[in-house]
């Protein structure tokens, strides 16, 4: 992971805006209803965000995984928390999330050091 923080987020607000700025109704509106899903409703959105955490380990997507730890971090979620989110994508996904478990622990060190 050579990225910072500052680099993913730079790099994701600019294709964003492009890709939203394009003028495909399909795809605004996923982006629309991906945003909706994480407000509060029945489930808080520190809840929701830590479940698209446990999910993005288990699919192996680095940048959603990064998105997520930013985004549990900023909900208040603590490193015993997180590392019960690792838990369950690790015993979900197996071994093979391994690696991405690795690159999600480098985002929160940033984050949080300690």
């Amino acid at each position: 992971m050579t990225d910072s923080l500052a680099d993913f987020n730079a790099f994701r607000g600019r294709m964003n805006d492009i890709i939203l700025n394009a003028g495909n109704l399909t795809i605004s509106r996923f982006f629309a209803l991906d945003h909706r899903c994480y407000e509060p409703g029945a489930l808080g959105t520190k809840t929701k965000e830590m479940l698209g955490l446990v999910s993005s380990l288990v699919l192996r997507c680095d940048d959603c995984i990064t998105y997520h730890v930013v985004r549990c971090h900023e909900e208040g979620t603590t490193r015993e928390e997180f590392l019960e989110i690792f838990s369950v994508g690790l015993v979900v996904g197996g071994s093979i999330v391994i690696p991405h478990l690795r690159r999600a622990m480098a985002r929160l060190e940033e984050l949080a050091p300690g």
